[in-house]
């Protein structure tokens, strides 16, 4: 037989008795009710119990189709017990209010709902719904003074270990949606929802949800979005929101709910957001919200309390292990004064921080635990977006894989004296773009490798790391790039490094850029480490001379591309084992000038002899097919070698290796102009000769003595047949190591034999210098 529905007075399937109807202007958020409006919680649940056969009572059975149990404007006086009802009804409450907490524990219902009522508690530990259980613009409140009043919430000794919550849904199961829209939880000194394992078929929605206590749902699954956005969540020294180990197969949004039109309204917390190990099958989403944790409150987890230097001891938002197969929005307007810690994660879209401002204080005491936003160890499949980011602390993503692009872009950036931005190890298959953004503190990418470009054009770094070990502005140490490491300047504005650039051992593919920069050296003196740097072409243009050392100490380039202000380094340039093919703009044949130019940017860079630099630079010119400067280049080089010995001695063999410098400069070009000798003994024969062959000897006078020969007398007398040629005589002193049968054969006294002695001299020269310059010739060929 079909089941027969009891009228309620005030509800039930077919509506309230006339005579019994509550006042249509009940204020269900009165604490005083009026008498009217009451009705007992045993009458109300009266129909829907049978008597067993022994005298007890038992939930009726219900038939196929199930009713609706339905109350509105009426207080509840009594407790409203269902725990372990096996009901197929629908209990829908609306605008009511409750002497004790509803206990739906264990029940099995088909469904359950409240609408603008107020609650003391809700019990629905292990609680079984068919449909939606909704609480809808309700207001929870817990009176922890007035045990009399509902609040057996509390654990108690019935109870043990029963969590102290307001709502506790802990192992419900919901074959609908849950809903919290509007809904007011204040219980501070408790959990203000305890959700822990809570099964949903459907959605979990709590739009503008206002809670005084900690919001709990570890373990959660719902088989739609869980949604938070307008939420105000409330738990200063602790969690605001725990969802640890949740699994949504929707989206997760904790955004700004726009429903009401002009009135928009943030998703805010005080307290941590604490969501590690979460799984979110579509997207992320915490746009525009607010998260606030008080920095010098109790550490709130014991585990991070170790002093471990990679904890976070005061993050605002927590997703350690959290997988979102799309994307992640933490950006438009997202506000934190916490720490942003998503370490060890996989993120199968974009992160995206675009225009959010995170702000940690500074820690004063080493480990210096302040880091803004924490992406150790993360994985992101898409881009990670930062524009317009404001930052106070480390933004930090160590040993992190960007499938896609870095994009940060007019970000203001500070942690001064420290690392402000560090991302050793990580790997970005795209571009690494930090351009148009203020830093103060060290930019740190060492180890990194990058499939396109790293760019930061037009940004400024100061207040570097002051350790010796780490001071640089830049840190680019070991970088592998696939195309270009782009640190210029376009447009009006510049790059500036305040502490000095590093790309020791860094290889790029493409192109070194430095085009308008400005560099100055911190405690370590250089303004530029480009040592072991590698890369197709070197762009060393900076605007103005840099403020310290220039190091390209065992760089290699194809093409380099340079200008008088990177010569002209205050702390000069270290050029050993520096390689490079070829400059940009390649040095004409008859640019004597030029070539003089580079000479003295050369000298003044070094500040000393180096033969190394000399050496490339002729290497570069001979390569080009520019052999006559390339000569002049290490002509110069010996000058300049002679002038570093000659300084080293005192006055007298400083003098002599100066005059010999001399010698060899004017007479021969060090070796190098084989022409210049040539013209010597050109010279040296004309002169010798009219000399020899103008002059006359004493000797010819005393025939007794002497063999005469006109004007000249033979040693011997013995050399007979000699005949006096002043021209071969000449050739005879001038080549030393050939003998044409005068030299030593005539009489040579006064000044002839000065002047002989003389040439004799002037011909070893000759020959020794053109001899080095043949070998020094030969040596070269053969290396090439």
């Amino acid at each position: 037989m079909p089941t027969k529905w009891r009228r309620i007075p005030g509800g039930g399937p077919d509506g309230a008795d006339a005579d019994n109807q509550a006042p249509v202007d009940f204020d269900p958020f009165n604490p005083d009710p009026p008498e009217a409006a009451t009705v007992d919680a045993e009458d109300l649940l009266r129909p829907l119990l049978e008597p067993d056969g022994r005298g007890l009572l038992r939930w009726r059975r219900q038939a196929s189709n199930a009713p609706i149990l339905s109350l509105e404007n009426r207080f509840v006086r009594g407790r409203l017990d269902l725990r372990a009802a096996d009901l197929m009804v629908l209990f829908r409450f609306e605008n009511c209010r409750f002497e004790f907490p509803p206990d739906v524990r264990e029940a099995n219902l088909l469904g359950l709902s409240f609408r603008r009522c107020w609650l003391p508690g809700l019990k629905a530990r292990n609680f079984r719904s068919l449909n939606d259980v909704r609480l809808i613009r309700c207001r929870v409140e817990v009176d922890t003074s007035r045990p009399d009043q509902g609040t057996d919430v509390l654990t108690s000794q019935t109870d043990r270990g029963v969590p102290n919550a307001a709502v506790n849904l802990t192992d419900a199961v919901v074959k609908g949606t849950v809903i919290l829209t509007g809904t007011r939880i204040n219980h501070p000194s408790g959990k203000a929802l305890q959700a822990d394992r809570l099964d949903v078929t459907g959605a979990f929605l709590a739009y503008r949800l206002t809670a005084e206590g900690e919001v709990r749902i570890p373990g959660l699954k719902a088989g739609g979005n869980v949604n938070f956005s307008g939420a105000r969540l409330t738990n200063p020294k602790g969690f605001a929101l725990n969802g640890n180990g949740i699994a949504v197969s929707g989206s997760l949004l904790c955004e700004v709910d726009n429903y009401r039109p002009g009135a928009p309204r943030p998703f805010s917390t005080e307290g941590m957001v604490y969501m590690p190990s979460m799984r979110v099958a579509g997207d992320l989403v915490f746009r525009g919200a607010q998260l606030a944790v008080d920095p010098s409150g109790e550490i709130a987890v014991d585990a991070w309390k170790t002093g471990d230097w990679y904890v976070d001891p005061h993050p605002a938002f927590i997703a350690d292990r959290m997988h979102v197969e799309g994307n992640v929005e933490m950006g438009d307007g997202l506000r934190a004064t916490g720490t942003l810690r998503m370490v060890n994660t996989h993120v199968g879209g974009s992160l995206r921080l675009a225009g959010a401002k995170v702000t940690v204080p500074r820690n004063l005491n080493p480990p210096y635990m302040d880091r803004a936003i924490h992406l150790d160890g993360s994985e992101i499949n898409g881009d990670l977006e930062g524009s317009k980011l404001r930052t106070q602390g480390q933004f930090r993503l160590a040993d992190v894989t960007v499938r896609g692009n870095v994009f940060v872009r007019d970000a203001r950036l500070s942690h001064p004296s420290r690392d402000v931005f560090s991302a050793r190890r990580s790997h970005v298959s795209g571009n690494l773009m930090l351009s148009a953004c203020r830093m103060r503190g060290t930019i740190r990418l060492q180890g990194m490798t990058v499939g396109g470009s790293i760019d930061m054009q037009n940004t400024t770094v100061s207040d570097p790391e002051p350790e010796d070990s780490a001071d640089w502005a830049v840190d680019l140490r070991s970088v592998q790039v696939a195309r270009s490491v782009l640190l210029h300047s376009e447009g009006g504005d510049s790059f500036s490094a305040e502490g000095g650039v590093t790309l020791d051992g860094a290889v790029i593919k493409r192109k070194l850029c430095l085009a308008g920069s400005s560099l100055s050296a911190g405690k370590n003196g250089l303004a530029l480490d480009a040592g072991d740097t590698v890369a197709e072409e070197f762009e060393l243009t900076p605007t103005e001379v840099p403020d310290g050392r220039v190091s390209l100490r065992g760089a290699q380039c194809g093409t380099l591309h340079d200008n008088e202000q990177l010569w002209y380094a205050t702390g000069g340039v270290e050029l050993e084992d520096f390689r490079y093919e070829a400059l940009d703009s390649p040095v004409p044949l008859k640019d004597d000038q030029q070539i003089e130019l580079r000479l003295s940017w050369l000298r003044h860079a070094m500040r000393g002899y180096r033969p190394g630099p000399y050496d490339q630079f002729a290497a570069m010119l001979r390569a080009s097919g520019n052999e006559e400067h390339a000569d002049t280049v290490l002509m110069r080089k010996q000058q300049y070698r002679y002038e570093a010995l000659g300084s080293g001695y005192r006055w007298f063999f400083g003098g002599g290796v100066r005059l010999w410098s001399w010698l060899q400069r004017w007479m021969v070009g060090y070796g190098y102009r084989p022409v210049r000798a040539l013209a010597w003994l050109l010279a040296l024969l004309v002169l010798g000769s009219l000399w020899f062959g103008l002059g006359s000897d004493d000797c010819a006078d005393d025939a007794e003595r002497f063999v005469v020969h006109g004007e000249r007398c033979a040693v011997n007398m013995d050399d007979t047949g000699l005949e006096w040629n002043p021209v071969l005589y000449t050739v005879d002193l001038l080549v030393p190591i050939a003998d044409f049968g005068n030299k030593g054969r005539w009489h040579m006294a006064g000044v002839d034999k000065w002047v002989a002695t003389g040439f004799i001299a002037m011909g070893w020269v000759l020959v020794t210098t053109v001899a080095a310059g043949v070998t020094r010739t030969l040596r070269r060929n053969s290396a090439n």
